[in-house]
């Protein structure tokens, strides 16, 4: 690729989820298709200028909840600034789908729409199916089970149009007094922490959902929720290479596609635009 790459996560993402590029790729060899995804990538950036460039590398936070006020500024800030994408959070799955769909049609750039579904969509929209916690799946035996789980969420993602869902949890629930992650975790040990994340991972992307690997570089060993403040893992590098990096140099050895490095604790202040709430990331 000629660029690099500041679009190429988002602009990759909408022509591989797009109907247009599943019909391409059933007649067309791997290489051709890279082709042609690495010339269209090039060719909308070089359509961008510099500030609409930089706000593709944002995703605004979304509610499919709220009122016509709350909707119309974020539509204001959607097709005004061309950002690289949404997040949805709390909200119903016909709401969502409605405002995903009123969104795409309005925008320059096709929108990178992103959700963080750890246990499904019922874990952000009412009416949807709740998967288990990562701690009950941690307790599982058969793997393959997880695979098909998170295959079914990647199902349920693209039913929706969402291209990434901000999981799995790879952190290890190592601390006892961990106020954010516990439940969210697949367990205290790293073998089965990182068995089972490689599952999760491949179960969405092999389905066409992009998978994130959270929270790098562990945030399991710590007692603060980094919602609220920013935590301190207090171990030399030898400790974190031996513990808390294991799952995430196994996942991207997998192939994953993306990973949180940190939950925010401050928003960008738009006026009837962002949520006084922290939702959990």
């Amino acid at each position: 690729m000629k660029r690099s790459g500041i679009l190429f996560l988002v602009l990759l993402c909408a022509v591989l989820t797009s109907g247009r590029c599943t019909i391409a790729m059933s007649i067309s060899s791997p290489d051709t298709l890279r082709k042609a995804e690495a010339f269209w990538v090039d060719s909308v950036y070089e359509s961008l200028d510099t500030n609409q460039r930089i706000a593709q590398l944002l995703l605004v936070r979304a509610f499919s909840t709220k009122d016509s006020l709350y909707t119309d500024s974020i539509t204001k800030v959607v097709t005004g600034l061309n950002v690289g994408g949404v997040c949805f959070f709390k909200g119903t799955p016909f709401a969502q789908a409605r405002l995903t769909k009123r969104w795409q049609q309005m925008v320059r750039t096709p929108l990178l729409v992103a959700m963080d579904a750890e246990w499904g969509m019922g874990m952000r929209l009412d009416s949807a199916f709740d998967f288990p916690y990562q701690m009950t799946l941690g307790a599982i035996r058969n793997d393959s089970l997880i695979y098909r789980m998170s295959s079914q969420i990647a199902a349920d993602c693209r039913r929706m149009g969402v291209h990434i869902n901000f999981a799995p949890v790879v952190d290890i629930n190592n601390n006892p007094g961990n106020p954010v992650i516990n439940l969210r975790s697949f367990g205290e040990d790293k073998s089965n922490v990182t068995k089972k994340g490689i599952m999760y991972m491949k179960g969405l992307q092999d389905h066409g959902v992009i998978a994130t690997g959270k929270h790098f570089p562990g945030h399991g060993d710590t007692d603060t929720d980094s919602h609220l403040s920013l935590p301190l893992i207090s171990h030399d590098s030898l400790r974190l290479d031996s513990v808390e990096l294991i799952p995430f140099e196994a996942l991207i050895r997998s192939g994953l596609r993306s990973m949180m490095i940190a939950s925010s604790t401050s928003s960008l202040s738009i006026p009837g635009a962002i949520s006084s709430a922290r939702p959990r990331s």
